[in-house]
């Protein structure tokens, strides 16, 4: 049995998995945000509970933003703060009493959609995470490419490609530059782009809901979503170029995006030709939580 723990900002979701990949027990609890130590123990104790509610024990992988320090062996670039410059994985070890292993949250999304999702199959795969924030992760043969520096994938936070006049500088983000991907295509970008254009505030899931009512300006925000997606798809496509790109997270549930994406990467794509596959995750919210557990893979 494997168990995967998805450890987000404002949940934390355990899922025991046979393996074949069939679900066997879930649950979720709130995360103790701010608080270390008791984000450590409600790891430990929902990992328990799946081996109690299964009757076995079983591996334990865990999902979480931001990476590891391959120098320092602590957690950086989190957006969850207080698990910066922490010793997590050493840490979970220890409460454990057994090894773990540990991977950035989009990372296990590529690992779940390659091993038998949407990717099944594909050697190359490139996942994207539109949420709240933008993230991206590789896998490779179904495993995790986290790269030297744990950063690998992490287009969020390279500048929009080719921007226009209006979009320079672009938009303060949390990392300390501007104009990084991440606040024009997360829902939290999509919402402030909308809010400089029209002077109004909605929230993106209120803008994708007028957008599938017909509302023009809502249609025109898309319109600039879909367009800076394909330049900064493109650009990955230019460096790894994937044999499929997917997509999780709550902005990626938009359907015009599958079939607006693959038109327009052409445009971008060094050679003017764009063949990658833009697929939807299978497993929409629950691939973080089946990748961690996918990070033992079958032997």
């Amino acid at each position: 049995m494997r168990i995967g723990i998805d450890l987000g900002g404002t949940k934390i979701e355990a899922l025991a998995l046979d393996e074949k990949g069939t679900e066997l027990a879930r649950h979720r609890v709130d995360t103790p945000r701010a608080d270390y130590d008791a984000t450590i123990r409600a790891i430990v104790d929902l990992a328990g509970l799946m081996e109690e509610k299964t009757g076995s024990a079983g591996s334990v992988g865990i999902g979480f933003p931001g990476s590891v320090s391959g120098i320092t062996g602590l957690v950086k670039n989190s957006n969850s703060t207080w698990l910066n410059g922490r010793p997590l994985h050493h840490d979970l070890a220890a409460a454990f009493g057994r090894e773990v292993r540990v991977a950035n949250d989009a990372n296990c999304l590529a690992v779940s959609e390659a091993t038998d999702g949407a990717a099944a199959g594909r050697r190359a795969v490139f996942a994207v995470i539109l949420g709240t924030g933008c993230g991206g992760g590789v896998a490779i043969d179904g495993h995790v490419h986290a790269g030297p520096n744990g950063v690998a994938g992490e287009w969020g936070h390279n500048p929009l490609p080719w921007p226009r006049p209006e979009e320079c500088p672009g938009p303060a983000c949390y990392c300390g530059k501007r104009g990084c991907m991440e606040m024009w295509v997360s829902g939290t970008g999509v919402a402030l782009d909308y809010k400089n254009t029209t002077g109004r505030e909605r929230t993106a899931r209120e803008i994708m809901a007028d957008f599938a009512a017909g509302d023009r300006v809502a249609a025109a925000a898309v319109e600039r979503l879909e367009d800076r997606l394909a330049r900064g798809l493109a650009q990955v496509i230019n460096i790894l170029d994937p044999d499929v790109i997917v997509m999780g997270g709550g902005v990626s549930k938009v359907q015009h995006l599958y079939e607006a994406l693959p038109k327009k990467l052409a445009a971008y794509v060094f050679g003017g030709e764009a063949s990658t596959p833009v697929l939807q995750a299978m497993y929409g919210d629950a691939s973080g939580v089946r990748g961690a557990a996918w990070l033992w893979p079958l032997r």
